[in-house]
């Protein structure tokens, strides 16, 4: 085979002709050859096909769990949940005759509605026939002796209230006296002083009183209103910026803009900047805080406290009180020799007033973290730091320069005082620090701890601020919580390879439940519920968006699939290819050549 020969050729007279060179063909291939051959790359592909490449897919797909994108864009974009805030107001008019109570009450109703510029939080009076005074004194209990040392009762408690945020009590007054009111500063009652004169006949169409009455209760829940006026603008504004993805929804929510915005300008600046310091300073809403409360001294006195009974006598009954909104865990040290910062400046003698002085700009690193034991976490919640210094007598009293203040807040991380030895006149020993000398420590603390809970400032009123704080915190949980389903749902848009597992599924339908049931405990006046269903559906909402196995995905590009791909099926698949276009050309030149036989 393969071997050439010439051959001659004899025409005519014997006469040679050039030779003719003829080339050895190799045998033909069998039909039997043919057939095996062919099986054999089928069978091959068949594998591949059959088995290869489900057995790959199998293993490699990628679990995407159905998510209801467009509801959960809805509630980012204010469709799904119109926030609404009724407060009720209780009217006991016992001295009043019904028929002209009723028509004072509408009276202030009208009155009430012309002032309210914000109509997602509007108060709504109701007149009862009888005054139900020992129920409001059993679930709002006063305390007293806060500020007077004497015995405490508990703060009033939210729990086992009734859907009134106030009590408003028409009490008569003998004379000519103008109406006045006064509010409980420990109960959620506010007594309105008035003369029979000034109580409107039925037929009367307007009413100094009734005015008098409305423009008070709109100024006591005035910063209240402004609050939730400011999360909702600002929620409106950060979901803005957030933007959204093309791909889900083309209309935007001008709705929800405008409902969210539109308070935007009814806050005046002045308390635009209270409420923008305020939130600066106040901690993020968790249901549990850990609170530790140290004492720090640069000398070897004093080396203990009765802080036990302090904390039980003048700082546990308000965190019985706010247990409604959130629980607290307390812990206290005691550090002796605690020097000061290393950037603070010595402190300066004040001749004129006899006291010595730290400078304002070295409040801010007071706390000498290198060397006083304030851990930053402790547990699961958020810690807030209250730190009792007492200077060295020979620094006293050490006051800060200007304001001649003796405490001071560091904005998210907790409070400081400096308590000076004369003023510990209540100390039983030099080296123990009583529990009288603790009481104007724990007053200033608890006043803090409410400032960073971030309680108003109005009202006077500790159960109204309490209100107010479960109204806000179930407002801005709402918000939050609906901004994170709508991140989730443009995430999952956007990143079409990342895993969606069914814990994030189940995390996303538990959100979307508690935030229906969120919305319609708001409309109803259930705060308490609202507030309740709201931690739940943020505790839900952020398990679903930081699932592990998502996060991991993120960081997996197509890149680094190629990368891994290609030397595993590059030797085995460019011999597969080759074979079947081989036997796919052979069998239509078979074809074509019977067709021509034909």
């Amino acid at each position: 085979m393969g071997q050439e020969e010439d051959v001659g050729t004899v025409v005519g007279d014997d006469k040679l002709v050039s030779p003719a060179k003829t080339t050895k063909k190799p045998p033909s291939e069998s039909a039997e050859g043919i057939r095996v051959r062919g099986l054999v790359i089928f069978s091959f592909w068949a594998i591949v096909i059959f088995l290869g490449l489900p057995v790959w897919l199998w293993t490699t797909s990628i679990h995407r769990a159905r998510l209801p994108l467009q509801e959960m864009l809805d509630w980012a974009d204010g469709k799904a949940c119109k926030s609404t805030f009724p407060l009720q107001i209780t009217i006991e008019a016992p001295s009043i005759q019904e028929p002209e109570a009723a028509h004072f009450v509408r009276m202030t109703q009208h009155a009430l509605d012309d002032l309210n510029e914000f109509s997602a939080h509007h108060l709504r009076l109701r007149l009862v026939k009888s005054p139900s005074l020992e129920r409001m004194n059993a679930s709002i209990p006063a305390l007293h002796g806060l500020e007077t040392g004497q015995d405490p009762q508990p703060y009033g408690s939210l729990e086992g209230q009734d859907d009134s945020a106030l009590t408003v009590r028409f009490r008569p007054q003998n004379g000519s006296q103008p109406a006045r009111v006064e509010l409980h500063p420990h109960s959620a009652i506010m007594d309105v002083l008035y003369t029979q004169n000034q109580v409107p006949s039925v037929s009367s169409s307007s009413s100094a009183l009734a005015t008098f009455v409305a423009n008070k209760l709109q100024e006591l829940f005035a910063e209240e209103q402004a609050t939730i006026a400011y999360i909702l603008s600002h929620s409106a504004a950060s979901a803005q910026s957030t933007g959204q993805s093309p791909h889900i929804s083309s209309t935007t929510s001008s709705g929800a803009r405008e409902i969210r915005s539109r308070p935007n300008r009814s806050i005046n600046p002045e308390m635009a900047a209270r409420l923008a310091s305020r939130m600066t300073r106040s901690l993020k809403y968790a249901p549990t805080y850990h609170v530790t409360i140290s004492l720090f001294t640069p000398s070897a006195s004093p080396s203990s406290w009765d802080i036990e009974a302090a904390l039980a006598e003048y700082f546990t009954p308000l965190l019985d009180s706010i247990s409604a909104v959130c629980n607290f865990t307390v812990d206290t040290q005691v550090q002796l020799y605690a020097t000061f910062s290393p950037s603070v400046h010595v402190p300066e003698y004040d001749a004129e007033h006899g006291v010595w002085t730290l400078q304002e700009e070295d409040l801010s690193g007071f706390i000498n973290a290198a060397e006083w034991p304030l851990s930053p976490s402790i547990g699961a919640g958020p810690t807030l730091n209250f730190v009792l210094y007492v200077p060295d007598p020979a620094n006293s009293p050490l006051v800060v320069k200007g304001s001649q203040a003796s405490s001071w807040l560091i904005p998210q991380w907790g409070g400081v005082l400096i308590l000076n030895p004369q003023d510990t006149n209540a100390t039983s020993s030099e080296s123990t620090l009583s529990k009288q000398a603790l009481q104007p420590a724990l007053l200033t603390f608890s006043h803090q701890l409410l400032s960073f809970l971030g309680a108003p400032q109005t009202p006077p009123s500790l159960p109204l601020q309490l209100q107010t704080l479960t109204r806000i915190h179930a407002a801005s949980l709402l918000l939050s919580a609906s901004s994170t389903m709508g991140s989730l749902a443009r995430l999952t848009v956007a990143l079409p390879s990342i895993a969606i597992p069914e814990t994030v599924s189940i995390a996303v339908d538990t959100t979307l439940r508690h935030l229906r049931q969120t919305c319609n405990a708001l409309r109803e006046g259930k705060f308490s519920d609202a507030l309740e269903n709201a931690r739940i559906a943020e505790a839900e909402a952020e398990r679903g968006f930081f699932e592990k196995s998502m996060v991991g995905q993120v960081y997996f590009p197509d890149e680094h699939k190629i990368a891994v791909y290609l030397p595993l099926l590059g030797p085995i698949g460019v011999p597969l290819v080759m074979s079947a276009i081989k036997e796919l050309k052979r069998i239509w030149a078979s074809r074509k050549a019977r067709q021509q036989s034909t």
